[in-house]
C-alpha cells in the first residue's frame, strides 16, 4: 500500500510515521509512506503556497496552483483510489472507514492548513473529506498521522498477531472488554476467576458480556 501525504509541515509527521507499527510496515515493504512538501510546488522563490481569502476575513487559504500541481504530478505517476482531504467539516473517521481504506492500493492525504484550501481543489480533486473529531487543529498533519496509523496497522502481517486487530474496540460495534495480566492479585484486586479457568467457551461469553456492558455504559450511541 502507498500513502502520499501532501503537507506544508512535513517535519510534523517525521516522528509519528517513523516509529512503532508504521515503521515496521515500511521496513517490511508492506506500506510506502511519502511526505510531499507543498512548498516544492510554490509559486515563487519565497515559497508562497497561500494567500488572503476573497471577501475578506482572518487567516490564509492554501492556493489552487500549488495544490493542483502537486496532485497532478502524483497522478501522472500512478492511479489513486482516493484523494482524502483532512478538514473539520468532513465525515468523522471511524474503524469501519479504516478497514475499508486498508484495502486500497494508493491514496493521497491532503493536509489542510490555515483556514483551509481553495474550494475549487475540493471540487476538482478530492474524493473523500475526513475529520477526526469536532475540534480544530492548526493543520491536518496530526489527523493524517492518526489516519495513517489506523490504516497501516490493519494491513495483514503488520501486527505480530493478526487476530489482535479483530478484537479491537469498534471492530464489531462494541468497545473492547477489560483485560488483565500477571499478577493475578494486585492491591486486593483479583483477576476474574473465569479468565483463570481455562474454559474458553465461558471466557468468550464473559468477554462478550463485558464488552456489551461497557459499551452500554460508556458509548450507548454505538448500540443504536
Amino acid at each position: 500500500m502507498r500513502i502520499d501525504i501532501i503537507t506544508v509541515q512535513p517535519a510534523l509527521l517525521d516522528g509519528p510515521l517513523n516509529h512503532s507499527m508504521v515503521k515496521r510496515a515500511q521496513d517490511k515493504g508492506m506500506a510506502e509512506i511519502n511526505l510531499i512538501n507543498l512548498r516544492d510546488y510554490a509559486l515563487n522563490r519565497y515559497g508562497q503556497v497561500d494567500d488572503y481569502p476573497f471577501g475578506g476575513g482572518a487567516g490564509m487559504v492554501l492556493m489552487c496552483e500549488p495544490l493542483a500541481n502537486a496532485i497532478e504530478d502524483l497522478k501522472a505517476q500512478r492511479q489513486y483510489d482516493d484523494i482524502i482531504y483532512t478538514t473539520p467539516d468532513g465525515h468523522t473517521w471511524n474503524q469501519q472507514m479504516a478497514n475499508a481504506m486498508s484495502l486500497k492500493q494508493n491514496i493521497i492525504i491532503l493536509c489542510g492548513h490555515y483556514k483551509g484550501i481553495d474550494e475549487r481543489i475540493r471540487t476538482l480533486y478530492v474524493t473523500q473529506e475526513i475529520s477526526i473529531g469536532d475540534y480544530v487543529l492548526t493543520g491536518g498533519e496530526l489527523a493524517a498521522a492518526i489516519m495513517t496509523d489506523s490504516i497501516v496497522r490493519l494491513i495483514p502481517g503488520v501486527l505480530g498477531n493478526e487476530e489482535s486487530a479483530l478484537s479491537d474496540s469498534f471492530q464489531d460495534g462494541l468497545l473492547a472488554p477489560p483485560v488483565y495480566t500477571r499478577p493475578s492479585e494486585f492491591k486486593g484486586l483479583k483477576v476474574p476467576d473465569v479468565l483463570l479457568s481455562g474454559n474458553f467457551k465461558l471466557i468468550e461469553e464473559w468477554k462478550l458480556n463485558e464488552a456489551e456492558n461497557r459499551t452500554k455504559i460508556r458509548r450507548p450511541d454505538l448500540l443504536k
